[in-house]
Parts: C-alpha cells; structure tokens; sequence
C-alpha cells in the first residue's frame, strides 16, 4: 500500500519497529546502573551488565540500550564495554546485528535449569538467609514510602506494572513479577533504596530461576501484589508494609523449601 502525502507533498518516514527493550529508559537504567570504580572497570561493568539481564529489564530478543547510553550511565570506555559485550555473546547470552536496526540483543535462556546441582552450586555463592532479610526490609520500606503519596505518573505506572503481571505468559511471568517489585522500589523517591533492591532482585533471581514455577504459588502471590498495590494507592501505610512483609515471607518459605 502507497503511503499518503502531506499536505507539502511529502511523505511520512516509515515507522522504525520497536526493538529495544521495554523499560530500560535513562530513569531505570540510573536506578539500576552506578559509575564503575577505577581499578576493576572490567570485572565491574561485567556485574552491573549481567544484573541488567537477571533482572529482565531487557527481554528475550529486546535490545540493549546502545553503547554510548550504556558507557554514559557506567562512565566507562566503549572499549570496556565492547569487551563485557564480547564476552556476553561468547557464553550465548547476547548477539550483535549490524544494519539500520542492529545493536546488541538478549538471547532467549537455553531450557529450563535443573533446579538440584544448579541450585545448590548458587546457594553455596551467596548468603540465602542474609540476601532474604535484606530483601524483606527493603521491600517493606518501599512498600511504606510509596503508600505516603505518589504523583498522578507514578501511580500510573504501578498500576501499569500490575497489569503487565496479570497478562504475563508463564515463561514471562518472573521477569515481570521483578519489574513491578523494582517499579514499587523505584517510586519511593530513594535512589540508594532502588539501587540496593536491583542488586538483591538479581541475586534472588539466580536463585528463583533453579525452581519450578508453580501455579497455585501464582496465583496467590498475584493476590497479593494486587492487595500491596491497593494499599499503596489507598495511602495506607502499614497495610502495604504489612501485605509486602507477608509476600516476601512467602518467597522465602517456598525457597527454604527447595533448599532443604
């Protein structure tokens, strides 16, 4: 079909398609990303990349941010970055394609991990009861500093993010189960708050990625991300601490189960 021309005799540009990654504009990437420190500018940008990817922020087959937003936000060189990216391709979870809408974009994950040898391998790297407790308080206190008042934008997008977990196929659903946590810690106007949550989510992640996904679990911690959500917009303080405090309880008892 011929494209209609304007009144000055020209036509419209083709629209580009949408490519890149949802959610990973500069307010989100300046919550998750910070400046890497001189010394291990390597090994630094590696981390913060990779927790970009655990976290979903950028879905199967979305398109990192480009390398000049990317080196912006971690003040580092694009020859650092080049080489995190080279390694990424080289371990299958990214690819670079050239051309008018090339980049880097995310590989979908090879198949399900098995949740027994992986997941024990995982537990030994961290400290599960400690990354547990740390995620219960900050989730908590987003939770409370969102229900003391968001703006007419921010209450939007939370609702939006709500949504998005409702309609989430199952294969999809964690990815945006992350996303509407770290939009509740991203309103709660700390920035220091939102960074340290994006780290705990994707460390929680790496755990949560080696057990099943299970329906009824689901179901129930959807009935409760609805009821923190009312609350917050309610402005009811304690009951989103309250409901929060249960939902992560929840998850903690479900990994403790796995783990045992």
């Amino acid at each position: 079909m011929v494209a209609r021309r304007r009144a000055d005799g020209t036509r419209p540009a083709a629209a580009e398609p949408d490519v890149s990654g949802a959610g990973t504009g500069a307010g989100r990437l300046a919550s998750v990303l910070r400046p890497v420190r001189a010394g291990n500018g390597f090994e630094e940008t590696l981390e913060q990349v990779l927790q970009l990817l655990r976290l979903g922020l950028v879905p199967p087959g979305g398109r990192l941010p480009s390398e000049r937003e990317l080196a912006q936000h971690l003040r580092i060189s694009r020859v650092t970055l080049r080489d995190v990216l080279k390694v990424l391709q080289e371990q299958g979870m990214v690819e670079s394609r050239r051309g008018r809408y090339g980049g880097t974009f995310v590989l979908p994950r090879s198949g399900v991990l098995d949740g027994s040898d992986e997941l024990r391998r995982r537990v030994a790297a961290v400290d599960v009861e400690d990354t547990l407790r740390f995620r219960e308080v900050l989730e908590t206190g987003a939770a409370g500093l969102c229900a003391a008042g968001l703006e007419p934008e921010g209450a939007a997008r939370l609702r939006e993010a709500l949504h998005a977990t409702r309609g989430a196929r199952l294969e999809d659903y964690r990815r945006q189960d992350t996303l509407l946590h770290l939009t509740l810690a991203e309103l709660s106007g700390s920035a220091s708050l939102a960074a340290r949550y994006a780290a705990v989510r994707a460390t929680l992640n790496e755990l949560l990625d080696c057990i099943p996904l299970l329906v009824r679990n689901l179901e129930h911690s959807q009935r409760q991300h609805a009821a923190v959500v009312e609350a917050v917009l309610d402005r009811d303080a304690d009951a989103a601490r309250e409901t929060m405090r249960e939902h992560c309880c929840g998850t903690a008892a479900l990994l403790r189960g796995f783990l045992a």
